[in-house]
């Protein structure tokens, strides 16, 4: 009995009432309770009843455990608030620490289904109102008969009522089999309570210690300050003893404080936005040093975030399967879309080719006697210049815009797209291919490829570093380049091209747009007769011809 600031009259008599809910209430005739029993619990916490954890910071309640099952009598085991930690709630044998409940996450609510029985809530209320702290649960309309029993051997377990045997059933206790005692597992080992039996495992990253099993784990590779490191998430976690709380801070802040100090080994966070809480809406949690006395279950639990050194061996335990399949998995898909798009790109470059050659041999026979001749894509062209940068343009006349290009790595080539105001069609288009593809002699510029790329129409030549004659002529400057030797040079070799095409190749050619334009120079100022477009293919004894357009020089 305790005694209230609560007075009766002289001839009125309290009365004591047994409620449904199990409270025992001694009531004053006016119905003011004097007394109830639910503030004091002794070994049992009934669903309504409010267990008092703290009162202006001073740690109140406590559950005590029977001496034996069947005396009554205060025993070993007692269950309350951490006075060191007070967001958590453990059992002492005697003075010593025997077992540590879940870190509270901040919400003022929370509960889980009975074990078996997924119709059956149980909704454990923690209440802080400023001063006093207090713990209450209560189950849902249709569950069984409930209560929260501290036994003889320190067991917590949460006993329903069977109404077939008449009897009380434990659906679930803490700790169970030996695991779940306070450091049961060692340093950095964890109760994983996610099977049928509960066994001791040690946290990715971490090992058995060969040197002491009893002692617990120890880390696969060594912390490292000034190393980098990375954070390990692991879920459904009781989080470990020994934690600093840092208040006011958001989940990159929280992993922020504890990656930036090389002491730090774990950290956890809980946004308490949403949980009906007061005052700080969030909870950070960080720890320095061993971690100590986790367990893993399917139920309930929070996301750890635990420091692990850099190396292949740090990485998650290989028995493990279902989190290295998937990610394997979506790596072989990858590569099979990249396979298929690379194959199907190379045939793409086929048919165009074929096509293109198709096109080009359509009045002569390119296509039969070249089948090899190459063609570039208009991506690879697009590539080589800059997309057409203007820094990269070498010149430009009537036929369009020359610029210099790198394709295949390192190999420099001169660019000829054909504009569509230039008044070259594909006619002459078709016609540069088709004679340069057949005309081999130095003083000749060579045709390496070519392009048609939707209304583009694209000439690859080989470079000339020294561009074209009119370039020296006709500048003040670079004329005193071309000395007598030069340019007697440069006479003979347009002579010899020119001869080349009217006498000595197969087919005789008239070039109709012979210029210094036209007259491209190597490195070594060597001449080559560029720009075939106006060309025209002569007969054997064929000394002149038609013409229906009035182009050339």
């Amino acid at each position: 009995m305790t005694k209230n600031n609560i007075t009766a009259d002289e001839d009125a008599r309290a009365s004591a009432v047994l409620l449904d809910t199990g409270n025992l209430v001694l009531r004053s005739p006016n119905g003011t309770v004097i007394w109830q029993s639910f503030d004091h619990p002794t070994d049992t916490i009934l669903p309504g009843m409010r267990f008092l954890l703290s009162y202006k910071g001073r740690v109140m309640g406590r559950l005590v455990a029977w001496k034996g099952p069947d005396d009554p009598s205060v025993g070993d085991f007692s269950f309350g608030l951490d006075p060191d930690l007070d967001m958590q709630m453990v059992t002492w044998h005697g003075d010593k620490l025997y077992c540590r409940i879940s870190v509270w996450n901040g919400a003022s609510v929370s509960g889980g289904t009975y074990p078996g029985n997924s119709s059956s809530v149980v909704y454990q209320t923690i209440v802080n109102t400023g001063d006093r702290f207090y713990l209450m649960y209560s189950v849902s309309d249709d569950s069984p008969y409930a209560r929260i029993m501290l036994d003889y051997t320190g067991t917590m377990r949460l006993l329903t009522w069977n109404s077939y045997s008449s009897s009380w059933i434990a659906t679930s206790e803490r700790p169970s089999g030996g695991y779940g005692v306070y450091a049961s597992c060692g340093l950095f080992g964890y109760s994983d309570f996610t099977g049928p039996t509960p066994t001791c495992q040690c946290l990715d990253g971490f090992e058995p210690d060969p040197m002491n099993s009893s002692r617990g784990c120890r880390r696969v590779e060594a912390l490292k300050c000034g190393s980098k490191n990375h954070f390990l998430r692991l879920s459904g976690m009781k989080v470990p003893d020994r934690f600093l709380h840092i208040r006011n801070r958001s989940f990159d802040q929280c992993a922020a404080e504890c990656s930036r100090n090389c002491s730090c080994t774990a950290y956890a966070y809980a946004n308490l936005s949403s949980a009906g809480t007061l005052g700080d809406q969030t909870r950070c949690l960080v720890w320095t040093g061993e971690l100590v006395d986790t367990w893993k279950t399917n139920n309930y639990g929070e996301n750890l975030y635990i420091r692990l050194g850099d190396s292949p061996a740090a990485v998650q335990k290989n028995s493990n399967l279902v989190k290295i399949v998937p990610p394997v998995v979506a790596c072989l898909l990858l590569l099979t879309c990249i396979a298929i798009v690379l194959k199907w790109v190379r045939r793409k470059k086929e048919i165009k080719k074929t096509l293109m050659l198709r096109y080009l041999s359509a009045s002569s026979d390119l296509g039969g006697k070249n089948s090899d001749f190459p063609v570039v894509s208009f991506e690879d062209i697009v590539a080589a210049t800059d997309n057409f940068s203007d820094s990269n343009m070498l010149g430009m006349g009537g036929f369009g815009k020359v610029y210099k290009g790198i394709l295949e790595g390192d190999k420099e080539v001169a660019i000829k797209r054909l504009g569509s105001g230039s008044g070259q069609g594909i006619e002459e288009f078709r016609n540069e291919v088709t004679l340069i593809a057949k005309l081999q002699h130095r003083n000749l510029v060579r045709l390496l490829s070519c392009c048609i790329h939707d209304d583009e129409k694209l000439l690859i030549y080989e470079y000339m570093p020294n561009k074209s004659l009119d370039s020296f002529l006709f500048d003040s400057t670079r004329k005193d380049v071309l000395d007598w030797l030069t340019r007697f040079k440069i006479i003979k070799g347009v002579a010899r091209g020119l001869l080349y095409l009217h006498q000595d190749s197969r087919l005789t050619i008239i070039h109709r747009d012979l210029k210094a334009s036209n007259i491209l120079l190597d490195k070594e100022m060597s001449p080559k007769i560029s720009d075939f477009g106006m060309a025209r293919i002569f007969g054997g004894k064929q000394q002149q011809g038609n013409t229906i357009r009035v182009v050339g020089t």
